[in-house]
């Protein structure tokens, strides 16, 4: 075999292994750049926060910065959707909740599917809803209030932060565990519903417990439980729905983190351990309580439990939404 031959077996040989060799250096690089992590949702919110605080502690498992981008409209969709043509490199994620990644695959139509074109990352943390009432409303407890909805059909309202949003959904939800009616008022934001619900307005709302808290405990408002089957920690004297008459009602606001379909096994592990590790650091937490976010045990932070879990969330709410025939506003 001649010299010149040789060489070239040589170098096709070679040409053959770099793809195998630049995968596995591309792999032990990653991240080789800044991370972002788009957030569907404007700044000072409760998703917002949490994707704040897990990007800070992020950084120091990844080595790299994560950078939180808010990017607002459409219920989630521009942001998610933004994710979904990213390149499949781990350095773009979704971080979303209930709504963005749920309750729009019910009410949108979007050139991307919430289950097959994303790499679940990690199970992150999950909060309740608390079922508050103007002070004067007639019932004390929620047998009362489901006795005194059901004598009164489409006489009382409840107020929300938009159509097609959870705690919309939680309302009509609510309906259909209890058999009543009532009418739905929407609102810019949960704060302003509170206030009206203060002043006597409007009749229920499924607030968040940040916004409703400090109502409960000046006895502005009325409680009748938290929409978990869990109580909060925060509240550990308000009793569930669950407990309360209501078996079986669990809505939460749930958040998990995404990234693009195609992004590989070990980086997505990478991304897993580094959410982990930040999930367990004792300032993530108690910020986290802070705003009415429990995290979930270890066991359930992994990728395969945040599929499992979303998989499940669309079968429970999608018929309902759909049945409900809501149409973004």
């Amino acid at each position: 075999m001649t010299l010149t031959r040789r060489r070239f077996l040589h170098l096709a040989a070679s040409a053959t292994a770099v793809p195998a060799l630049s995968d596995v250096a591309w792999a032990q690089v990653y991240p080789s750049r800044p991370i972002t992590i788009v957030v569907p949702f404007a700044a000072g919110g409760a998703t917002d926060a949490i994707g704040r605080v897990l990007a800070g502690q992020m950084k120091s498992s990844l080595g790299q910065p994560a950078i939180v981008e808010n990017v607002t409209g459409a219920g989630g969709t521009i942001a998610v959707g933004r994710v979904a043509r990213a390149a499949p490199d781990g350095h773009t994620l979704s971080l979303g909740q209930t709504g963005s990644h749920v309750v729009t695959g019910a009410t949108y139509a979007f050139q991307y599917d919430l289950l097959n074109d994303f790499e679940p990352v990690a199970l992150l943390s999950t909060g309740p809803f608390v079922l508050v009432s103007r002070k004067m409303m007639p019932a004390n407890e929620l047998k009362g209030l489901i006795a005194w909805l059901k004598a009164n059909p489409d006489k009382a309202t409840q107020g929300h932060a938009g159509t097609g949003g959870i705690a919309h959904i939680t309302g009509l939800f609510f309906q259909k565990e209890t058999g009543t009616r009532f009418q739905f008022v929407p609102y810019r934001g949960i704060a302003p519903a509170i206030q009206d619900l203060v002043a006597g307005q409007i009749d229920l709302v499924f607030s968040d417990p940040i916004a409703a808290l400090p109502q409960m405990r000046a006895g502005t408002i009325k409680t009748y439980g938290i929409t978990t089957k869990a109580r909060l920690h925060s509240a550990p004297d308000v009793p569930t729905l669950h407990e309360s008459g209501l078996p079986g009602f669990d809505v939460s606001l749930w958040h998990g983190l995404w990234a693009p379909k195609g992004t590989p096994k070990n980086i997505i592990a990478k991304l897993n351990a580094a959410a982990i590790d930040a999930l367990a650091v004792p300032t993530v937490r108690t910020r986290l309580a802070d705003l009415g976010q429990e995290i979930f045990p270890p066991d359930q932070q992994t990728p395969e439990a945040l599929g499992a879990f979303q998989k499940a969330e669309v079968e429970k709410w999608w018929p309902i939404i759909k049945a409900a025939g809501i149409r973004p506003e």
